[in-house]
């Protein structure tokens, strides 16, 4: 028990910082929109139930609705058709929600070029640095974009936004050893991933490999290039493609 006791000695102290990753969820958070005849995801909401009245003179709380795929959320394998065989989000093993984590950072690239795409090199260079993207653990990817949280229409960015090359995507499915892709935009495809060959490169490969996504991250700003453990906590709905997730990162300070 010494090291789970270090463990929260340390965070109690600050010298293990616990940094939020998530986005706020509301009815605001930017949601895909898909064009017809594709159905669309719900924004989400919430419906008060009683609050210290005579529906309930004690307590508070509300029902919610909301999609999968809304807001800061786990991609699990059946999200997409390469993964319909693989794991759904109640299937991921609780020992994967715990992982290294590491940050590739491409912000002053995105900024210049909202559709920039990370390419094999820019990962080769990364690791010439840092070393080796970790065994059983996330890339994530930090291009910015969560700077637009707050701005639905700037977020979105009429489908303009940064992402994964084609080459990129297939490599880190098939010759990396990572179990994820965490992101800031809305999806962890580019906003042009529909024109690409194939489409969305990044559901299409990583899922159809067993691997998962992480999307609408915040706050990579505050992580080292390595060293970060990510805690992703979806919630295990059965059958399910996805799930709305709480994502921490442990950070030593």
């Amino acid at each position: 028990m010494s090291l789970l006791s270090d463990l929260v000695d340390a965070v109690t102290a600050g010298s293990i910082e616990v940094v939020d990753l998530t986005a706020p969820l509301s009815g605001d958070t930017p949601i895909l929109q898909l064009p017809e005849p594709f159905g669309n995801t719900w924004r989400f909401a919430f419906e008060e139930i009683s609050r210290y009245d005579e529906r309930g003179p004690a307590w508070y709380w509300n029902n919610f609705r909301s999609g999968e795929h809304t807001g800061t959320h786990f991609d699990a394998p059946i999200h997409w058709v390469t993964g319909r065989d693989g794991e759904d989000v109640a299937q991921v093993p609780p020992r994967r929600l715990v992982a290294p984590a590491v940050v590739i950072d491409r912000a002053e690239r995105a900024a210049a070029d909202p559709g920039y795409l990370l390419q094999i090199d820019d990962v080769r260079a990364w690791e010439a640095e840092h070393g080796p993207l970790p065994d059983g653990g996330w890339l994530l990817y930090r291009t910015g974009w969560d700077a637009r949280g707050d701005d639905g229409e700037a977020f979105l960015n009429a489908g303009n936004t940064p992402g994964i090359s084609v080459e990129c995507a297939q490599w880190l499915a098939q010759e990396s050893p990572i179990i994820g892709l965490g992101v800031e935009t809305v999806g962890t495809d580019a906003g042009a991933a529909h024109s690409f060959d194939p489409p969305f490169p990044c559901h299409s490969f990583l899922l159809g490999a067993g691997k998962y996504g992480l999307t609408q991250l915040r706050n990579l700003d505050r992580l080292p290039a390595r060293g970060a453990v990510v805690i992703a906590a979806p919630l295990p709905i059965l059958r399910g493609s996805g799930s709305p997730s709480r994502v921490l990162a442990l950070v030593e300070r």
